[in-house]
């Protein structure tokens, strides 16, 4: 792990962090920004199982990711199986059909400020061991500082004009969305969401294809005015 820590101090920082998987005895990293509650910017993932669990995150707008980074603490779910459905609505089917069964979050800090969240899943439960869970925390302070370093929120400028971040996406077809269904910003960020989620889409997906004009939401119909066969008598 120490050696882990040199290597985020240089420009080889992924194939650190990468490797530091099998270390921590999961399967996947992941590492998130954000300064509040809501959607988060996805800034690197080791695999496609972190980078899946992140999306489906995204799209529901809640699990133990963006619970640490609005809490600033670590949240760890050593089994998924045994969480409460009412906790994170529809997560816990999701992340199973991904074949995620146990998620650890550690929030990056400074002071009193998260600025993002590491975290790790893996495809059977149990906890971190001691070792394990104090090498993710070592991992998350340095990750802190490398963001900071780095300029807070992207850790890297996309590679190309087609690669487009969660945040400037996802705020552009928000604010797309509520000008087209005249409803609030937060409305219309459940609009996508919904749309998405009932569609087996990633919210970046949906996003992008409305702000391709790809997709346009329809305004939800008015309730029809039934009528009771008693109440014609």
């Amino acid at each position: 792990m120490a050696k882990i820590l040199r290597l985020l101090q240089t420009d080889a920082w992924p194939d650190a962090v990468t490797d530091t998987a099998e270390l921590l005895g999961v399967d996947g990293i992941s590492v998130s920004a954000g300064s509040g509650p809501g959607v988060v910017e996805v800034l690197w993932s080791s695999g496609d199982l972190s980078a899946r669990f992140e999306d489906l995150q995204i799209t529901l707008g809640h699990g133990p990711g963006p619970d640490s980074l609005a809490a600033g603490a670590a949240v760890r779910v050593h089994d998924l199986a045994f969480v409460r459905e009412d906790r994170w609505p529809g997560l816990v089917v999701e992340a199973s059909a991904l074949a995620v069964q146990a998620v650890f979050c550690f929030p990056l800090r400074i002071g009193a400020i998260t600025l993002g969240v590491l975290t790790l899943v893996r495809s059977v439960p149990g906890p971190l061991t001691v070792a394990q869970g104090d090498d993710a925390s070592a991992l998350a302070v340095a990750l802190t500082k490398r963001v900071l370093d780095l300029g807070f929120p992207p850790l890297s400028p996309p590679d190309d004009e087609d690669q487009v971040f969660h945040h400037a996406v996802l705020h552009q077809a928000t604010g797309m969305v509520s000008v087209q269904l005249s409803v609030p910003l937060a409305e219309a960020l459940l609009r996508l969401r919904a749309h998405a989620y009932s569609n087996n889409l990633n919210l970046t997906e949906t996003a992008r294809d409305i702000v391709a004009r790809r997709l346009r939401l329809a305004p939800e119909l008015p309730p029809m005015n039934v009528i009771d066969d008693a109440d014609e008598d």
